[in-house]
């Protein structure tokens, strides 16, 4: 269930991922929040420069490793624009993270390049669920998940 506090940190997600896309790069943000509320970590994506491997979750996963007990992982919440992929849905497992609650799934993203005749990811796009043991995972948005559909359309309009 997706409440008005997660409506709250998810537009700061979709915020992260209009800086990633002004600065040229895939529109992905996240935020990890704490027990109490407070935004501990955000980033957004950055791959531009060629390393598929900067994104927001995986340094949202490296940074709880290293800043917080793992009790404090599993009662924290990971909200972001778009559903893990495979590599940060593991690291969010390996660490022990807690909650994901996302703007846009794996198979929206799946048919929005479709739509836009891209070819498909090097890697499968797979649900949370199916990477993690036990996850709780909430998402989509439809209303956020538009939005999101909007600045990939934007992005891949200006690769042309």
């Amino acid at each position: 269930m997706i409440s008005d506090n997660d409506l709250k940190y998810l537009t700061r997600c979709l915020e992260l991922a209009q800086e990633a896309l002004d600065k040229g790069d895939e529109p992905f943000g996240s935020v990890l929040v704490s027990e109490n509320g407070e935004i501990l970590f955000e980033d957004h994506n950055h791959v531009a420069g060629g390393d598929h491997t900067q994104h927001p979750e995986f340094a949202i996963a490296r940074w709880a490793a290293q800043n917080l007990s793992s009790e404090e992982r599993q009662k924290a919440t990971v909200y972001t624009s778009g559903e893990h992929c495979p590599m940060c849905a593991a690291a969010h497992g390996w660490v022990g993270l807690g909650r994901i609650v996302y703007a846009s799934s794996s198979q929206q993203l799946v048919q929005w390049h479709k739509e836009l005749g891209l070819p498909p990811s090097p890697v499968y796009n797979l649900s949370v669920q199916e990477i993690i043991r036990n996850a709780v995972v909430d998402g989509p948005v439809p209303e956020l998940a538009e939005k999101i559909k909007g600045m990939h359309h934007k992005l891949h309009a200006k690769k042309r």
